[in-house]
């Protein structure tokens, strides 16, 4: 159910919620939901999106670019196939807390080994059910990915009033740089290949390239797919300076997913860009990798109304004129008219034509805004990784 506060009311905070509410969200603007609490008990604030996502929703939550964000699953049916140890894209999740149309179901999956209500606990997950998830795609649609608070309380007890002044008051995600918060603090060295149903990851033991993996936020079956490719891959924080990592000798370096506004991660990661492009190091960019390389390459990014997250986003390769469908997550993208005459523009939306990908036209360096390791088509774009390799052997 969906209650809006209004500015002339004498206290929001004594406003009596329905009997049964254990949570509650309320917006900056005073919009209100109720509904039943699920995972931890606790308060979040962030900015509400919506997946369009029918399945994967355990990847969703774990990947490091939803940081800051509160979800909105338009799939009604979330928890139905319960959690398990592999589907995970970051040990630690920092999406803000989740918002379901229905109460979570028993799981009925045989790889499952916990229940969602319990790993949202073990990781200190709020959520609500019972929310008419349409009503408030519809909001988001019209108004935008509105800042709001999360709060899940068994006692039914909110203080409105401070938990809209908490929404209210926080900055938002234009201008914050949240990769410095998800990246690792120290470099490490990832051999894990992708996953088999007999066998579970793989492990790479002969590798035949070496990629340097700047994290921004990396997913993890994004440098499972790297290393599917026979690269070694060696993983260092976001703020890693040029010399640093070419001191490891890569034959080309990956720029990583990552949440946050891709201006203010730019700050430090465009100039170490700039540099590895100058000396015709190889460069591959996803997502905000790929916000990042657009930037260093003299573009400029800017954040959309409602962003595109979901498994069912058609792109299309405009030398080819193939279609895929892709997986997406991202709430800024490149303002095509920004990039100068060196860069080519290399995919594009269906949905509304924004873009999708770039590549420069002289030195070995491209990006896609999308999810190609995420698999939705199920593998329509895992070409690129296969493109990265042949323009590092073509370097070498």
């Amino acid at each position: 159910m969906v209650e809006t506060a209004t500015q002339n009311s004498k206290s929001q905070s004594t406003r009596i919620p329905p009997k049964d509410a254990s949570a509650v969200v309320v917006f900056a603007d005073g919009t209100t939901l109720y509904g039943k609490g699920i995972g931890a008990e606790t308060t979040q604030v962030g900015e509400i999106c919506f997946n369009t996502s029918m399945t994967g929703y355990q990847e969703i939550l774990t990947d490091p670019s939803y940081a800051g964000e509160i979800i909105t699953f338009t799939f009604p049916h979330i928890g139905n196939v319960g959690t398990n140890a592999e589907d995970i894209e970051h040990l630690t999740p920092y999406a803000r807390g989740a918002i379901l149309r229905e109460d979570i179901t028993n799981e009925a999956s045989w790889r499952a080994n916990s229940h969602f209500n319990d790993w949202l606990k073990s990781h200190n997950l709020a959520g609500i059910c019972g929310v008419d998830t349409r009503a408030l795609t519809r909001y988001i649609r019209d108004k935008g990915a509105p800042n709001a608070v999360i709060c899940h309380n068994a006692s039914g007890q909110f203080d409105l009033d401070a938990l809209q002044k908490q929404a209210s008051e926080w900055s938002g995600l234009e201008g914050l740089d949240l990769a410095k918060d998800v990246s690792c603090t120290q470099t490490y060295e990832w051999a894990e290949t992708g996953w088999d149903i007999k066998e579970g990851y793989g492990t790479l033991d002969k590798p035949l390239r070496h990629v340097v993996a700047m994290d921004f936020g990396a997913k993890l079956n994004i440098l499972r797919c790297l290393a599917s490719t026979g690269c070694k891959v060696t993983v260092v924080p976001a703020n890693t300076s040029v010399d640093d990592i070419m001191k490891h000798k890569p034959d080309g370096v990956f720029l990583s997913n990552g949440p946050g506004d891709p201006a203010a991660t730019g700050v430090y990661a465009v100039p170490t860009i700039q540099a590895l492009i100058e000396k015709d190091v190889p460069v591959f960019g996803i997502c905000l990798g790929h916000q990042l390389l657009a930037l260093a390459l003299g573009g400029k990014t800017e954040k959309m109304h409602l962003g595109h997250r979901g498994a069912n986003h058609p792109v299309q390769d405009l030398k080819t004129t193939k279609v895929e469908i892709t997986s997406q997550n991202h709430g800024f993208m490149v303002i095509p008219s920004s990039l100068n005459s060196d860069v080519e523009v290399t995919h594009i939306s269906l949905f509304d034509k924004t873009n999708e990908g770039i590549k420069h036209k002289t030195k070995p360096a491209f990006s896609v805004q999308y999810h190609p390791e995420a698999s939705p088509g199920p593998q329509d774009s895992h070409y690129l990784f296969d493109r990265f390799v042949e323009m590092m052997d073509k370097a070498a």
